[in-house]
């Protein structure tokens, strides 16, 4: 078990959470730089992504440890950095490898705090990494099913529903899954929309990328997810580009010891569908000269086809503003109990792996 309690490490808002990682900083005595959102959050707090780095700014191996890039499943990852930053023999060991920790807290503090998976733009951080001087990628299976992922009412009515499980008895699961979660730049007020330009999250974690990550020649990161798999199981996901070597690597630093083997959206070993303008594409940017190894360390929750009805629910209230409080409650309710479990088990479960993950990625570090 990491140094906090479980459920003195987790928080039960946005503004609770944010108070925990900078009171956990603080008695870590780390140094936190603030980059401030223009827009406040469900309760008029303020936002920001919050950065902690451990360990001198000339170290040449970087550990970036993020949460909340898809907002509402910041409540695991945010406990999982406020237990490492209360766990004093896990810093003991980074440092003794001479690897620095970057603790980026909240990538996207609209989405935590509001409880949604989007940022402010409606955009799906994780596909908003794209070279948007280039033609965009075309999702058409999602452009089929548009009209019936977004009704006009909620809950859908029987004839919506029956015409979208037709859709996925035609093509299965998987292929749902893909369709909808691959991402789209077609419908801006659609699902897992990528956005046509770089989102106030992905501009911000660039500069934070530069100013961490430029004298590093050797660059780990572990990004906290949640939503896919069987609950409780942390999912190793490679994250990266298709290359044998880079593959081989995270599978040496996360996948020895008898642990689950690393996934990968490449050979179609993940519960994750193929993807596209994921974010690890910035670190690779920002820090050329680094050598990038890199999981989404992704904990199952609830089935997939409830979490991506869940999701539609949070879309179409995001387009029915005036939907009633009553129904907004549950919606939100239901989004927050896809990406986070509430329970002293499924925590304990989620400290344990992310810990082991942490102290391996130090080591591979470590081992040029």
């Amino acid at each position: 078990m990491m140094g906090a309690k479980a459920r003195d490490a987790f928080s039960s808002s946005y503004a609770q959470a944010r108070t925990r990682f900078l009171e956990a900083a603080a008695a870590a005595g780390l140094r936190v730089e603030s980059r401030i959102h223009p827009e406040k959050g469900r309760d008029g707090e303020e936002l920001a992504m919050d950065i902690a780095r451990d360990g001198e700014a000339d170290t040449s191996n970087l550990l970036v440890l993020s949460s909340a890039c898809h907002g509402a499943e910041g409540y695991c990852g945010s406990g999982v950095q406020v237990a490492a930053l209360a766990d004093a023999q896990w810093r003991e060991h980074a440092r003794s490898k001479g690897v620095a920790v970057l603790y980026v807290h909240a990538l996207n503090p609209y989405g935590f705090s509001h409880v949604s998976r989007v940022t402010h733009e409606n955009i799906d951080l994780n596909r908003n990494f794209q070279d948007f001087s280039q033609p965009l990628p075309v999702n058409k299976a999602y452009r089929e099913i548009h009209p019936l992922l977004l009704p006009p009412e909620w809950p859908p009515s029987a004839q919506n529903e029956s015409a979208l499980q037709a859709y996925i008895d035609k093509v299965g699961v998987p292929a749902y899954q893909a369709a909808v979660s691959q991402g789209q730049h077609e419908f801006p007020d659609g699902m897992f929309f990528g956005g046509t330009a770089p989102s106030w999250s992905n501009t911000a974690l660039r500069d934070v990328l530069r100013a961490n990550g430029k004298r590093a020649s050797r660059i780990g990161w572990i990004d906290i997810h949640t939503g896919l798999g069987p609950s409780g199981h942390g999912e190793r996901i490679f994250a990266g580009p298709d290359d044998e070597a880079a593959v081989a690597r995270a599978r040496r630093w996360w996948g020895g010891g008898g642990q689950t083997p690393v996934t990968s959206i490449y050979d179609g070993s993940s519960t994750s569908a193929f993807l596209t303008g994921l974010m690890w594409n910035a670190a690779r940017e920002e820090c050329p000269r680094a050598e990038f190894t890199s999981i989404a360390m992704e904990y199952g929750t609830v089935p997939v086809l409830e979490t991506l009805q869940r999701l539609r629910a949070d879309h179409w209230l995001r387009l029915h503003p005036q939907a009633p409080d009553a129904l907004r409650k549950k919606i939100k309710q239901d989004v927050l109990d896809a990406f986070y479990t509430d329970t002293d088990t499924w925590k304990e479960q989620v400290l344990t792996q992310a810990r082991e993950a942490m102290v391996q990625a130090v080591d591979g570090l470590a081992s040029a």
